[in-house]
């Protein structure tokens, strides 16, 4: 007991994790009347906890030790987030390992572009998207992006090849990530409208009476239409509908509808095409977009008036620097300053960046001294708010708010035969085509031959009102747009300044006006 009791005891360090052993106390020697102190340090070997490693757990630089990750890295696009393709390449190598043959017929697809190659699936998740790294997207878009567009924001920006068997719109069990078997959707050249130099009417015939009675006839309210229940399929081939959408009863807002859109059946109107033209058969939406440029260059002459060259002045269409300006409103105040956009691909949310994002409107930046409480609630929803695409000469509005948008367009109204103010309810995580150029092409050279009033009309088409969580309409207890709390108002540049040149040259409505009347 006395030897234990005399025994120093062993005293530790420690060192988060690891706990060392200090070493003894020092020896005293005693050398000529003096004592030297002599400490010996021994620090057994410990090996760091593997935490310690790698203090970020989402940061593994480790990736491109997979020899596999290594090699398909090699045909990545682009110098931008070269973390984010690391994890997206490698979670892809982890599902394809598991099916023979999938890696090699991959290789060979990036390898050989120009060389026919197999489809390289992956099994379909539950809502169709991929998570990479804290981030959700649709898996042939992920991919693409690698390994040919790095500038792709957007599913609606790709359409499939020939070669796809199990593209992501074809809803099977499995969806194709091959980056050649799919390709980039392009603007269509739109024909130039071709605007008489001398009016070959009688104004007394013109159809300008019956844009009256349309706009006379016009509700107090706007009707309403709920995507996708109340969009039944039109006969066009713009269709943005699958044929798989839960078609409901067909809504109240289709008892007034634009005359002769692809979907109604009215009476002669200056927007009805010729009658020995059929309307196309309905298409798979993969198929839709590269028909519809076929269409539309077919079909153009059908449209054009049958006057001389030498008569008519030719009115191109050119893209704009900014294809888009945006306007926020709260009731009926506009709000702040007006967000011109110059990117494709354009969020307006309720959040509070401030760096003047290209790609943002942060509405949640603008302040207001007249703003009320239930403003201040709403704002507070708005949330993701919603995505706006400009692809193809086609824009659509994608709700990422967790609450419903509600749009105006009288483009889209028009597509899908509802009156021309019906607002169209999109819920969340839904995306709506709600403007289409060929479209405005075909009706602006139809005009045309109907006077200046005709042609001025299509300007109420390249203005969509959208509101965000509170809708207006009939099933509304807000009548107009300019009650709902938060809401924002989108000009199309290319449309309006396509009109401008064509009002231009058609000089001034022939119908007379005093100054007395």
């Amino acid at each position: 007991m006395k030897t234990s009791r005399n025994r120093p005891r062993q005293r530790r360090l420690f060192l988060g994790s690891c706990v060392l052993p200090l070493p003894p106390p020092p020896l005293l020697f005693p050398v000529l009347g003096f004592t030297t102190r002599i400490t010996v340090l021994t620090f057994p070997t410990v090996s760091p906890p593997a935490a310690a490693l790698n203090h970020d757990l989402h940061v593994q630089p480790v990736l491109l030790h997979e020899p596999a990750v290594k090699r398909l890295l090699g045909w990545k696009q682009g110098d931008e987030e070269e973390k984010w393709a690391e994890k997206a390449v490698d979670a892809l190598v982890k599902k394809l390992k598991k099916k023979k043959g999938a890696m090699e017929d991959l290789e060979k697809a990036l390898s050989c572009p120009g060389q026919p190659s197999k489809c390289v699936t992956i099994p379909r998740s539950l809502d169709g998207r991929l998570q990479v790294s804290h981030r959700k997207g649709l898996p042939h878009v992920i991919y693409c992006r690698v390994w040919r567009w790095p500038d792709l924001q957007s599913h609606h920006e790709l359409q499939t090849s020939g070669a796809v068997r199990v593209s992501f719109g074809s809803k099977q069990k499995e969806v194709c990530i091959n980056p050649y078997h799919y390709k980039r959707v392009e603007s269509p050249v739109l024909p130039p409208v071709l605007v008489p130099r001398h009016s070959e009417f009688n104004p007394q015939h013109s159809l300008l009476v019956q844009f009256r009675n349309l706009s006379h006839n016009e509700p107090h309210m706007p009707l309403n239409a709920t995507f996708p229940e109340s969009f039944q399929p039109p006969h066009s081939a713009g269709s943005n509908i699958s044929p798989n959408s839960p078609y409901g009863p067909p809504s109240p807002a289709s008892s007034g509808t634009y005359p002769n859109s692809p979907a109604s059946s009215g009476p002669a109107s200056p927007f009805q095409l010729p009658a020995d033209t059929p309307p196309p058969a309905y298409m798979p939406p993969d198929e839709q977009l590269g028909q519809e440029t076929q269409s539309m260059d077919t079909s153009s002459s059908l449209v054009q008036p049958n006057i001389p060259r030498g008569d008519v002045q030719p009115v191109e269409y050119e893209e704009p620097s900014h294809w888009c300006s945006i306007m926020y409103y709260e009731l009926n105040n506009r709000v702040g300053e007006a967000y011109h956009a110059s990117s494709t691909s354009v969020l307006v949310d309720g959040f509070t960046d401030p760096s003047n994002n290209k790609n943002r409107f942060c509405l949640g930046l603008l302040s207001n001294v007249n703003r009320n409480s239930t403003i201040e609630n709403t704002r507070r929803h708005i949330g993701k708010g919603v995505h706006l695409y400009y692809v193809g000469g086609e824009v659509y509005a994608e709700c990422l708010s967790d609450t419903s948008i509600f749009v105006q367009s009288r483009n889209c109204n028009y597509h899908h035969g509802f009156h021309p103010t019906t607002v169209c309810k999109i819920p969340s995580g839904c995306s709506l085509k709600i403007f289409n150029n060929q479209e405005f092409a075909q009706l602006l050279a139809q005009s045309v031959n109907h006077g200046f009033e005709a042609v001025y009309e299509l300007t109420k088409m390249c203005t969509i009102r959208m509101s965000f969580v509170k809708g207006w309409g009939a099933e509304y207890h807000r009548q107009d747009v300019t009650s709902t709390p938060c809401w924002i108002e989108v000009h199309l540049h290319g449309p309006l300044q396509w009109l401008d040149k064509v009002l231009t040259q058609m000089g001034s409505p022939l119908n007379p006006i005093s100054s007395v009347s």
